[in-house]
C-alpha cells in the first residue's frame, strides 16, 4: 500500500479475503441449516413426543385429527427450511448470504414456536400413558363432548374434538379449539386440563367447556352487556367490573345449568384461603373475586332450587370471611352487587340471547333438571342400572355426574364409583372407535 492506495497485490488479497470469508460464511449457514432440517424431522416423529401407546389411548378420530394438524405444523417449517435451502444455493455474494442468515434465524425462531405446540400436545396425550389413567380420561373426553352438545348441537354448531390431560395444579383451564397457537396456527382441538385432586370430582371440566360453548357462540358478548345493564342504574364502577367478569360468569352459569348445584362446593375449596386472599381483586383478572363468586354460584341454586345447602354452604362462608374485613373497593362491589344478584341470575339465565337464538340458556339447558331433588328422583329410578346402563351413559351422562359428585359431596360417597363410572365410559368410548 502506497500513501492509502491499494496495490495491485494488495488488491487481490482483499478479493480474496472476501473470498474467503464467504465460503466460511456459507459454510457455516450450511451447518445450520442442516441442524434445523433435521431437528423438525425429528419433531415430526410423534412417538418421540408422547409414547404409541398414549397415542393409542385417544379415541382414533381425536388421535387421527390431531396427529394430522401437528403434521402440518411441523410441514410448514420443513417448507421453510427448504425456501431457506434454495436462498443458499442461490446466495451469490455478501449481500445474499446476510439475507439468508436472517432467514435463517426466521427459521429456528418459527421451529421453536412449532416444537412448543407439538410438545404441549404431546405432553397432554403423554398423560395416557397409564392404562388406567388413559381410561379415565378417555371417560372425560366423552363427558366434554356431551357437555358441549347440550348447548351447541339445538344452535347447529358443531362441536369441536377435544383432549382432556390431567396435570397438577388448583385450577382447571383450557386451549380453546380454534384458538391461535404459538406459532400462529390454529388449534385442532379444545385441550382441557384436569387437576389431579378434582381428577374424580371433574365438575370443572364442564365449566371450561362452558368457555368453548361461549366462544362459539358469541355469549361472552352479550353477556357483559347484559350484567352491565343490571348494574349500571346503582353503579357505574360495579357494572364495569362484572362486564369485564363475563367469560368466567359464562363459563360458571354453563356449569350450573348441566351440574346444578355439584360444582359448587368444589369451588368453593378451590377459592378459599386467607380472608384477605377471598376478597382480593387484582386488576385485570377475569375472574369475580373469590367472596362474591362463591356467593353467586350460591344465588344460582337459591334462584332455581329454592332452600337447600347451598344456604348452608353461604352461611358458613360469610362466617369465616366476614364482609367488613374487605378492603373498599371490594366492599363498594359487594354492596352495590348483594341486592342486585338475583337480577344478575335472571340475566345470565332467563334473558333471552341472540347467542342461543333468540331464547334464554335455560330454554336450551333447563337448570331444574340437575335440581338435587331430579337427580335423587333419577337414581331412584334407575337403581344399580343408572352406572352401568349404556343407554343412560349416553342420553344422561350429566346428570349422572352431577349425581355422582353430589353423593361424593353430601355422604362421602367414594371415589372409586365415580372411577368405575368414568373408566366404563372410557372403555365403551374406545370400543366404539
Amino acid at each position: 500500500m502506497a500513501d492509502g492506495v491499494l496495490t495491485g497485490d494488495d488488491q487481490v488479497a482483499a478479493v480474496g479475503a472476501a473470498a474467503d470469508d464467504a465460503m466460511a460464511e456459507r459454510a457455516a449457514l450450511t451447518v445450520e441449516l442442516l441442524h434445523w432440517r433435521q431437528a423438525a424431522a425429528t419433531l415430526a416423529d410423534f412417538d418421540t413426543v408422547a409414547a404409541p401407546a398414549a397415542w393409542a389411548a385417544l379415541e382414533s378420530y381425536l388421535g387421527l385429527s390431531l396427529r394430522a394438524s401437528l403434521r402440518a405444523v411441523v410441514a410448514r417449517v420443513t417448507a421453510q427450511a427448504d425456501r431457506v435451502a434454495a436462498m443458499l444455493a442461490a446466495a451469490v455474494g455478501p449481500a445474499d448470504l446476510n439475507r439468508v442468515r436472517t432467514a435463517l434465524l426466521r427459521l429456528r425462531h418459527d421451529y421453536l414456536r412449532a416444537e412448543t405446540v407439538v410438545d404441549f400436545y404431546g405432553d397432554a396425550v403423554n398423560t395416557r400413558t397409564n392404562p388406567r389413567v388413559a381410561a379415565i380420561l378417555r371417560g372425560l373426553d366423552a363427558l366434554a363432548v356431551d357437555s358441549m352438545e347440550r348447548g351447541l348441537r339445538p344452535l347447529g354448531i358443531d362441536v369441536p374434538p377435544v383432549v382432556t390431560y390431567l396435570d397438577k395444579g388448583m385450577g382447571a383451564s383450557i386451549l380453546k379449539a380454534g384458538a391461535r397457537l404459538w406459532d400462529a396456527s390454529v388449534s385442532p382441538a379444545a385441550a382441557v386440563k384436569i387437576t389431579r385432586h378434582n381428577l374424580f370430582r371433574p365438575t370443572s371440566l364442564v365449566h371450561e367447556t362452558g368457555h368453548q360453548v361461549a366462544h362459539l357462540t358469541g355469549w361472552t358478548t352479550e353477556l357483559a352487556a347484559a350484567l352491565h345493564a343490571a348494574l349500571a342504574p346503582c353503579s357505574a364502577f360495579a357494572a364495569d367490573v362484572w362486564r369485564s367478569w363475563a367469560g368466567e360468569v359464562a363459563a360458571d352459569v354453563y356449569a350450573f345449568a348441566l351440574l346444578g348445584y355439584a360444582p359448587v362446593p368444589s369451588l368453593a375449596t378451590v377459592v378459599d384461603g386467607s380472608t384477605r386472599t377471598v376478597f382480593r381483586m387484582p386488576f385485570g383478572d377475569p375472574h369475580p373475586f373469590a367472596w362474591l363468586r362463591v356467593l353467586f354460584n350460591a344465588e344460582l341454586c337459591r334462584s332455581w332450587f329454592g332452600p337447600g345447602p347451598w344456604d348452608r354452604l353461604k352461611a358458613g362462608w360469610l362466617a369465616r370471611h366476614p364482609l367488613d374485613q374487605a378492603p373498599a373497593e371490594a366492599a363498594a362491589v359487594v354492596t352495590t352487587t348483594l341486592p342486585r344478584l338475583p337480577a344478575l341470575v335472571d340475566a345470565c339465565t332467563r334473558a333471552p340471547m341472540r347467542a342461543f337464538g333468540g331464547v334464554p340458556l335455560s330454554a336450551l339447558i333447563d337448570p331444574r333438571r340437575v335440581a338435587p331433588a331430579e337427580l335423587a328422583r333419577l337414581a331412584r329410578r334407575a337403581g344399580p342400572s343408572l352406572y352401568t346402563s349404556h343407554y343412560l351413559q349416553r342420553i344422561e351422562p350429566m346428570r349422572i355426574l352431577g349425581w355422582l359428585v353430589l353423593c361424593g359431596v353430601t355422604t362421602g360417597a367414594p371415589d372409586i364409583d365415580v372411577e368405575s363410572w368414568l373408566r366404563r365410559i372410557g372403555s365403551d368410548r374406545a370400543a366404539a372407535s
